[in-house]
C-alpha cells in the first residue's frame, strides 16, 4: 500500500488529520488500527519541484515496499521544518533531510543518521551564490544593497553555510540579512532560487554548487549562471530514522536503504534528488554542521 501525502508544517498536524479522519467518516477505532498496522512512513523534504517528488516518490515507496517486505507510506512535505515535527511527532519513521535538517532533527527529534547520499563519487559538497553572466556583481561585497534568494531557513547549502560565510566575513551582521542586503527571500527550492534570478526578481541567489547544471536541466538556462563565492564543504544530505524504532526495524530500512544502490534504485535517487548512490552515515560526520548551526543560532 502506498500513500502520498502533503505535511503541514505545524504541531496540530496530528489533531488536524485525527478530525479529517473522523469528517470522512472513520472511527476512532479505525484509525487506531490504522496506526497498529505494520507499515513505514518515509517523507521527502521539498527541495525539488513537489509534483515531481509526488511521482517519483510513489515509485520510491514501492520499491523499498519489496525490498523491505512491508507497505510505505510516502509523504512529500510542505517545508524542512514539517519533517523535523514529523519525526518528533512519530508520524515519520524515515526521512530525507539535508545536513542541517538532520541536525535539527536530530537535536529536536532525537533521529538517527542511517545513510547519506553520494553525488560525483563524493559525500560532500559545497554552497554557491550564483549570479547572471551579465550582472555587474563579482564579489561578495557588491551584493551590499542588493537582493538574494535563498532556498529555507533550514537548508544547508541554500541558506545556513552562505549566511555563515557572509558572516565570517563581515557583510552580515547579528545574523540578519538585511543589515547587508535590501531583501532577502526564501524561494522554497533550488530551483525556484534560481529561477529568481533568471526572472529578475532577485540579483542572486544560494543554491548548491551543481545546482543550474542538476536542477534546471536545461543547459542554456544554466549557461546563464556564474558564481562568486563558495562555502566550505558540507556533508551530503542522507536518510534518518526515528529514534523510538526497533533495532530490528532500523536494521531493515537501513539494509533497504542500501539496496537502492542497484541501477533502478540508482535511477530512482538520481530522479529524486540527483543521488548516485548511498552509503552507510554516522551521526560525527555532521559536526561540522552542528558548529555552522550553532554559529547562526538556528533553533
Amino acid at each position: 500500500m502506498l500513500i502520498l501525502e502533503l505535511f503541514l508544517p505545524h504541531a496540530l498536524v496530528a489533531r488536524i488529520l485525527f478530525l479529517l479522519l473522523l469528517g470522512l467518516g472513520f472511527a476512532p477505532c479505525t484509525v487506531i488500527a490504522a496506526q497498529a498496522m505494520h507499515e513505514v512512513t518515509l517523507a521527502l523534504t521539498p527541495s525539488r519541484d513537489p509534483t515531481l517528488l509526488h511521482e517519483v516518490g510513489g515509485e520510491l515507496g514501492r520499491y523499498l515496499s519489496r525490498h523491505l517486505g512491508m507497505p510505505i507510506r510516502v509523504h512529500v512535505a510542505s517545508d524542512y521544518a514539517g519533517v523535523i515535527e514529523a519525526l518528533r511527532s512519530q508520524l515519520v519513521d524515515v526521512a530525507f533531510l539535508t545536513a542541517v535538517g538532520y541536525v535539527l532533527a536530530a537535536r529536536e527529534a532525537d533521529a538517527e543518521i542511517a545513510v547519506k547520499a553520494l553525488r560525483g563519487g563524493r559525500a560532500d559538497y559545497a554552497a554557491r551564490i550564483f549570479v547572471l553572466q551579465e550582472s555587474a556583481i563579482s564579489r561578495l561585497a557588491e551584493l551590499r544593497g542588493k537582493t538574494i534568494a535563498f532556498v529555507d531557513p533550514a537548508s544547508s547549502s541554500g541558506f545556513i553555510y552562505p549566511m555563515v560565510l557572509l558572516v565570517k566575513e563581515g557583510f552580515v551582521q547579528n545574523r540578519d540579512p538585511k543589515s547587508f542586503f535590501k531583501e532577502s527571500i526564501f524561494a522554497g527550492g533550488h530551483d525556484a532560487a534560481l529561477l529568481s534570478v533568471l526572472n529578475g526578481s532577485v540579483d542572486a541567489a544560494a543554491a548548491f554548487d551543481e545546482a543550474p547544471e542538476r536542477i534546471l536541466k536545461d543547459p542554456m538556462k544554466a549557461a546563464r549562471f556564474r558564481y562568486i563565492a563558495e562555502t566550505a564543504r558540507i556533508p551530503n544530505d542522507g536518510a534518518a530514522l526515528r529514534h523510538s524504532l526497533g533495532a530490528e526495524l532500523k536494521r531493515r530500512i537501513t539494509a533497504s536503504l542500501l539496496a537502492l544502490n542497484t541501477t533502478e534504485g540508482i535511477d530512482l535517487l538520481r530522479r529524486l534528488y540527483n543521488i548516485d548512490g548511498l552509503v552507510i552515515a554516522h551521526d560525527s560526520d555532521y559536526d561540522p554542521v552542528r558548529e555552522a548551526v550553532d554559529l547562526l543560532g538556528v533553533r
